[in-house]
């Protein structure tokens, strides 16, 4: 079956990654795997538009147009202007990595992280994507994302990153069952050995997690569950604030 037009276009601004944030024509032509002829239609008009951008050098990259489109997303902007106060109290308190996550089919994606210059490494960006199962905020989401989803994790594949990553079914399972009874994610080394997580879920309206907040504190610090009350206090804050029962 051919493509559609909008299939196209899609695939052509999927082409682009935080690895590869600027390409040129004939590498968005073989990404994409399109004729060279329909990827320069295709890229032109998206630059006339503004969804892409062409530097001097003759490379592309998204345009800012595009970004503005994407920041309408309510579950981002919105979420980030209302947990902003609370991201910001938090980060004066910790001085390491706030990070604020929503839920995007499998995994997570982060809208938004407040980071100092002696925080610890963290592989996490705004827009960027993890798996659920391996991440404090990604528990989180998963511990209160309901069954289906729950399930549709357990059976696929669970990629590890370090070996204490949640890689065992129905270690995962523990997990997220420990998550629903005390309410916070204690995540040691998971994604990175140097690297602990706190998380806290942030509720909606409704009562029903609509996001995830953490702070990520070095490993060797030997009081991490000493954040747990701040992070359950400012998810909390958050959740007030998007009028979430009590």
């Amino acid at each position: 079956m051919a493509q559609s037009v909008t299939a196209r276009v899609l695939q052509v601004l999927a082409a682009f990654s935080a690895e590869r944030p600027e390409l040129t024509l004939t590498e968005i032509s073989r990404r994409t795997a399109l004729p060279l002829t329909t990827a320069h239609r295709i890229v032109g008009e998206l630059a006339e538009w503004g969804a892409l951008e062409r530097a001097t050098d003759g490379r592309y990259r998204v345009g800012l147009r595009l970004w503005e489109v994407g920041a309408l997303a309510p579950r981002g902007l919105g979420l980030r202007e209302t947990a902003m106060p609370f991201l910001e109290d938090l980060y004066e308190v910790t001085r390491q990595n706030v990070q604020l996550a929503v839920l995007d089919g499998d995994e997570v994606v982060y809208v938004e992280r407040l980071s100092g210059r002696g925080a610890v490494h963290v592989l996490t960006r705004v827009g960027g994507r993890l798996p659920l199962h391996a991440t404090g905020v990604g528990l989180v989401l998963l511990a209160f994302g309901g069954a289906e989803l729950q399930e549709r994790v357990l059976a696929g594949a669970l990629k590890r990153y370090t070996d204490r990553t949640l890689c065992d079914p129905e270690d995962l399972r523990r997990a997220l069952a420990e998550v629903r009874r005390t309410g916070v994610a204690v995540t040691a080394g998971h994604v990175e050995l140097v690297a602990t997580s706190v998380a806290a879920p942030v509720r909606g309206p409704r009562g029903d997690v609509v996001a995830a907040l953490s702070v990520v504190v070095p490993s060797a610090n030997s009081d991490t569950m000493a954040f747990v009350p701040v992070v359950r206090a400012a998810a909390m804050g958050i959740s007030r604030r998007l009028s979430a029962p009590d």
